[in-house]
């Protein structure tokens, strides 16, 4: 195995290179304070992929065999949030979970199912406060399905998900089967029905949901509302309590 080191690249030329590398079947490619590092198996190739690069002045380096898989996977530690749950991918499942917290199972690569997004940890949060055992909660937007699969943790009797993208529906029943996943709108769930209804979009789409949140939400209801930054707050909604990480919020809003 060799590597290419790029040094001192303009955007543009990075991700010229990066494409192209791509397409010549690098074997990963890592960012460097001093450019970006391409990796080949195959060593007899060092020396005309240097010339086809020249204009770069690549650096070639003989390495070591690299698992990428385990490079991969050591980039996903496992990790606390809250004060309850406990994020790890599904490889990590013989590491002892600490006491008094939950595993929540996390798939790296999955659109917003890594549990890293500043929304997606406050709305876990929020979870941990607003979720009560017997709960009927509703994910709005569900995405990877991990808000969901965290209400069941916390004890709701019945947890609903609904996602327009129906290959996010389809991801999410397969990675948290305790969650009733559905694709279509809120406009198909009873009114009066949830106690907790979790919307982690965005603000013009919860402004545009409001009133089918009123319709479904019971009299003495919680609406946790995220996916926004501070200067970006849904209207029409009157926040009991407030979260915020860096410049996203998380509104509660009980009734």
């Amino acid at each position: 195995m060799f590597s290419l080191l790029f040094p001192y690249l303009t955007a543009g030329d990075e991700e010229y290179l990066i494409a192209e590398l791509a397409e010549l079947g690098t074997s990963g490619i890592t960012e460097e304070a001093g450019g970006i590092r391409a990796f080949f198996e195959d060593p007899s190739d060092a020396q005309s992929l240097a010339r086809r690069f020249s204009e770069f002045a690549p650096e070639i380096r003989q390495e070591d065999l690299i698992d990428w898989e385990q490079v991969s996977r050591d980039a996903w530690p496992a990790f606390p949030l809250g004060e309850r749950f406990y994020l790890a991918p599904p490889w990590r499942n013989t590491e002892p979970i600490p006491p008094g917290r939950l595993r929540l199972e996390i798939f790296p690569g999955m659109a917003c199912g890594t549990g890293r997004h500043p929304a997606t940890q406050l709305c876990l949060q929020a979870i941990e406060r607003c979720v009560r055992p017997g709960d009927s909660v509703l994910d709005v937007g569900s995405g990877s399905g991990i808000l969901g699969r965290a209400a069941t943790l916390m004890g709701a009797g019945r947890v609903i998900g609904c996602d327009s993208d129906p290959q996010a529906i389809g991801i999410a029943r397969e990675n948290y089967p305790s969650v009733l996943f559905f694709t279509g709108s809120v406009d198909a769930v009873q009114s009066c029905w949830a106690d907790v209804i979790i919307a982690n979009i965005d603000s013009a789409t919860i402004e545009q949901l409001g009133p089918e949140l009123e319709r479904i939400r019971k009299p003495q209801s919680t609406l946790i509302l995220s996916g926004f930054r501070t200067g970006d707050i849904p209207a029409g909604f009157e926040a009991a309590s407030t979260m915020q990480q860096g410049d996203w919020l998380c509104l509660m809003a009980a009734r």
